[in-house]
């Protein structure tokens, strides 16, 4: 077996990118829509400044109309009022249509962006879960969680609108500096030159953000562990009264990300600074070499004050793409994150050829079967046992001795790396996944609920079950009457993890969880050694009742009723040691009986 991943994919587009290059393929027309905008905000934005100049060098100067401006002349046959109430109009109107597009642009964009989070949060997930126990054993929950909530969510600020946003600075500078260069050569030369200066800048601060932000979100990937593992164990911090200890590890997180989060800030801040500093300057420039021009009469005032208006239209989409490099930093840190998860192949995988588990009976063989964890730890070692369908079988062992690795090598959330692992004859990998584990009901002696209704906890196991069949099961599990005596009966929504309830019910619920599947194996961990005793009598006899005709495993930490079991195997270091019924196990005086002795003791 691979360590939890295999290499990553080796094709030529990762399958981050083909994620979002088939989702932008499929929004090319409301790409083609917001492109229309972004170009009607920019015919806007270069024409704005253009109606101050004509009022100034043609109506209060009185200056003739350039060859450009001809078309206005029937305008100002009449006098200068009407072209006054004209020209004033149309700087409304410049702005109405302006805000118009823009609205359509971000109308689209924003939705585009939105779908796309929305289908990376699914893709992510859904791919998540599909990797082995290994893999989320190594990897701690709270960082997975940042990959699907905050990192895909970065990427929703650029994902359309960044490529617009581009285009659209790069065609309003280009657009500045054709319009400039053919009004002054002379002035457009001065400003331009401070461009490179501005590139240099950006380029080197957004670097050190860009290291920052990487830093930043490993930080908050462990402050976001960290919370989860406190938050779901805080009955076990509050009894053992460990909750400033907690406090100071967490702070110590968090002042490392506060750390981050301020180098972060500072480099951001001088970003801006650096572009506001130079802006001023090239501003300045222009003013005293236009103003100089002016007087000498090679520009008009007009067209003085175009340039000013241009200069600070010029450093707008600079600023812009500073901005947005910032936010494409952050997002491309997102992004690296996601696509390593999205990178990785499970490590279970259903064959081409794999058949659909259905009705089995139950027959389960183990064929010199051995297992370790990728640090080096051998669970199973060579295991070879056989469960004949409908029987009851014990795994009894002291703990670490490969019990549960057996449950979960049968329910393939492993896969054995030397030998097979074998149910009605079909080697567990040649089945497809979840049609074998449905066909398998497990009650776990650590109970796991949702905080949803009891009904939704119980049809976990057959998300198609009717209300009639949600309540035979909770009747055979014997949890009918309590859910009854609830508020809201079925529908009685439950607190996180079932906190709401006893222990002895969660057990209860769990059960005709597993129940209601009808399945062919029941594979119990000793779900009455912690509940009370009243509890354990119920479980033990809807148990007794529903495991008939189903092949039953069951992970025994007591030996009260061994008497019961038609096999009992004994574990010991990753081996079976001992196998046989109860009687006989007693007689030879082996492990088994050794370990009888110390629970007794």
């Amino acid at each position: 077996m691979s360590n939890g991943v295999n290499n990553m994919n080796k094709t030529n587009r990762s399958p981050l990118k083909q994620l979002i290059y088939s989702h932008l393929a499929r929004a090319k027309w409301k790409l083609a829509l917001a492109t229309l905008s972004l170009l009607g905000v920019i015919a806007m934005e270069l024409a704005a400044p253009w109606p101050i100049k004509i009022i100034i060098d043609h109506i209060l100067l009185a200056k003739p109309l350039t060859p450009a401006l001809s078309f206005l002349q029937p305008l100002f046959q009449s006098g200068m009022l009407l072209p006054m109430v004209v020209i004033a109009c149309s700087i409304f109107l410049i702005v109405v249509i302006s805000g118009a597009f823009s609205y359509f642009k971000l109308l689209i964009t924003s939705k585009i962006s939105y779908e796309l989070v929305y289908v990376l949060r699914r893709e992510l997930f859904s791919h998540v879960q599909q990797f082995s126990l290994s893999f989320h054993q190594r990897n701690r929950s709270g960082e997975l969680l940042t990959k699907v909530s905050s990192d895909t969510n970065a990427l929703k600020d650029i994902a359309a609108d960044w490529g617009l946003m581009v285009v659209s600075d790069v065609i309003l500078l280009n657009g500045i500096l054709v319009i400039m260069f053919s009004l002054n050569w002379q002035l457009a030369t001065m400003v331009a030159l401070t461009l490179p200066m501005l590139a240099i800048v950006l380029y080197r601060l957004n670097r050190r953000i860009k290291t920052s932000l990487s830093k930043q979100r490993k930080q908050e990937g462990k402050m976001a562990s960290r919370i989860n593992e406190v938050l779901s164990s805080i009955a076990l911090v509050q009894a053992f009264g460990r909750q400033e200890y907690e406090e100071e590890r967490f702070e110590i997180d968090s002042s490392r990300n506060l750390e981050e989060g301020v180098r972060t800030a500072r480099a951001t801040a001088a970003v801006s600074t650096s572009m506001a500093l130079i802006s001023a300057l090239g501003t300045a420039a222009t003013v005293l070499f236009g103003s100089w021009l002016a007087l000498q009469g090679k520009v008009t005032p007009g067209e003085l004050l175009i340039f000013v208006a241009y200069v600070n239209g010029l450093y707008k989409p600079i600023r812009d793409l500073g901005k947005l490099s910032v936010k494409f930093s952050r997002a491309a840190v997102s992004a690296n994150r996601i696509g390593e998860i999205l990178a990785m192949e499970p490590d279970i995988r259903d064959r081409a050829d794999a058949i659909e588990a259905r009705g089995l009976s139950g027959d389960i063989r183990f064929d010199n079967v051995s297992f370790g964890y990728p640090d080096g730890k051998q669970v199973l070692d060579h295991v070879s046992f056989h469960v004949r369908a409908g029987q009851r079988v014990a795994l009894v062992g002291a703990s670490g001795t490969g019990k549960s690795t057996i449950v979960n090598l049968i329910l393939r959330l492993y896969e054995a790396q030397q030998g097979a692992v074998m149910v009605d004859a079909v080697d567990v990998a040649n089945y497809q996944r979840e049609s074998l584990r449905r066909e398998i009901g497990i009650v776990l002696q650590d109970t796991v609920l949702f905080g949803v209704s009891i009904r939704e906890n119980i049809a976990y196991g057959k998300p198609d079950a009717t209300s009639e069949e949600v309540e035979q099961a909770a009747r055979d599990a014997h949890a009918h009457e309590f859910i009854m005596e609830l508020p809201d009966g079925y529908d009685t929504v439950l607190g996180e993890r079932g906190g709401t309830i006893s222990g002895g019910q969660r057990q209860r619920i769990c059960l005709a969880r597993a129940i209601i599947k009808h399945p062919s194996i029941l594979i119990l961990d000793e779900p009455t050694s912690a509940v009370d005793s009243v509890s354990a009598g119920l479980i033990t006899d809807a148990i007794t009742r529903v495991q008939k005709g189903k092949t039953t495993l069951v992970i025994a930490h007591q030996f009260s009723l061994m008497n019961g079991f038609d096999q009992i195997l004994v574990l010991k270091n990753g081996k079976i040691v001992e196998s046989g019924r109860h009687d006989h196990l007693l007689s030879v005086r082996g492990h088994y009986y050794e370990l009888l002795q110390h629970k007794t003791a």
